[in-house]
C-alpha cells in the first residue's frame, strides 16, 4: 500500500518525480511553519496553543513515513538555522534544546510523523475509524515526548520557581491542550479519507 502522496498522479520522468517529491517535502514543512504562527499564549503555562499539531497530523499521514519524515526533519532544520518557523516566530537551535520548555513537542512531531506515515503506508488512513486511530497514536506520542521534556526543562522549573511535580507538568503541558487537539485530530482524520475518495475518482 501507499500513502496519499504516492497515489496522486505522478510524472513519468524520474527528474520530474524527484522535483514533485521535493515540492511535497518543502510544502509540508512550510504548512507546519505557517500553522505554528497561529498561537495563543496562556498565563499558566510556558507552552503556547498552536496550529502546528494539525499540520503534523496532515503532513505525517498524507506524505507517508519517508516524505513526511523528511518534511518534519526539514522543519526542525529550518528552525535550527534561524528561520522564524517555530511558534510565535521563534527561531534558533535553542528551540530544540532543554533551554526551551516546548522543545520536546517539536521532537515529538518528528517521531509522531514517522509513526503516522508508517501506518498510512499500511492503509490506516483510508477510513475514518482507522484514520482517527492513526491521529490518536500520533497525538499520544507528541504528548509523551513533550511532557517528559517539559518536566526536565530548567526553564519550566524557573517558570514555576521549583522542580515541577507530575500534576504541575500535566497542568502546563497536557490539560490546556486536550480539547483543541481533539478537534484538530478529528479534522485531520476526516480530511484523509475524503482526500482518498477524491484521488480514486480522478485516477
Amino acid at each position: 500500500m501507499t500513502a496519499l502522496a504516492q497515489a496522486i498522479p505522478r510524472p513519468t520522468e524520474r527528474s520530474a518525480r524527484l522535483a514533485l517529491d521535493a515540492a511535497l517535502v518543502v510544502g509540508g514543512s512550510l504548512l507546519i511553519a505557517g500553522l505554528a504562527q497561529i498561537a495563543i499564549r496562556l498565563p499558566l503555562t510556558p507552552v503556547p496553543i498552536t496550529g502546528q499539531t494539525l499540520g503534523v497530523l496532515l503532513v505525517g499521514t498524507g506524505l507517508g513515513w519517508l516524505r513526511g519524515g523528511l518534511a518534519l526533519s526539514l522543519y526542525l532544520a529550518e528552525i535550527a538555522v534561524g528561520l522564524p518557523f517555530a511558534a510565535e516566530g521563534e527561531r534558533g537551535l535553542a528551540r530544540l534544546t532543554l533551554e526551551t520548555p516546548s522543545g520536546g513537542y517539536l521532537w515529538g512531531f518528528l517521531i509522531a510523523g514517522l509513526l503516522m506515515g508508517w501506518l498510512a503506508n499500511r492503509g490506516w488512513d483510508r477510513s475514518l475509524r482507522s484514520s482517527i486511530s492513526v491521529m490518536l497514536l500520533g497525538t499520544i506520542v507528541i504528548y509523551v515526548v513533550g511532557l517528559f521534556w517539559l518536566s526536565a526543562s530548567d526553564t519550566f522549573a524557573g517558570f514555576l520557581g521549583h522542580t515541577p511535580s507530575l500534576e504541575e507538568t500535566l497542568g502546563a503541558g497536557l490539560y490546556p491542550f486536550v480539547v483543541g487537539d481533539v478537534l484538530k485530530l478529528l479534522l485531520a482524520a476526516g480530511a484523509l479519507p475524503l482526500a482518498w475518495r477524491l484521488v480514486r475518482r480522478n485516477p
